[in-house]
């Protein structure tokens, strides 16, 4: 499991980022096909680093929300 932050790009289309693993981003017109679309990516990154030998990096990302 990775944690990711979806936010709207300015060309319309929906931004997805896994901070974790730094450089992993997708997007998508929806939501939906933005978080399919890291999945995706998300899968690939892990089989790229895999294939080199490196290990994943750890998830240690707590989200919160602030109110101000």
């Amino acid at each position: 499991m990775r944690q990711v932050i979806v936010y709207p790009g300015e060309d319309g289309y929906y931004v997805v980022e896994c901070p974790s693993l730094p450089g992993c981003i997708s997007q998508g017109v929806t939501k939906e096909e933005a978080l399919e679309n890291i999945k995706e990516a998300i899968q690939a990154y892990s089989e790229a680093l895999q294939s080199e030998g490196i290990p994943l990096p750890v998830e240690k990302f707590d989200s919160l929300l602030v109110a101000v």
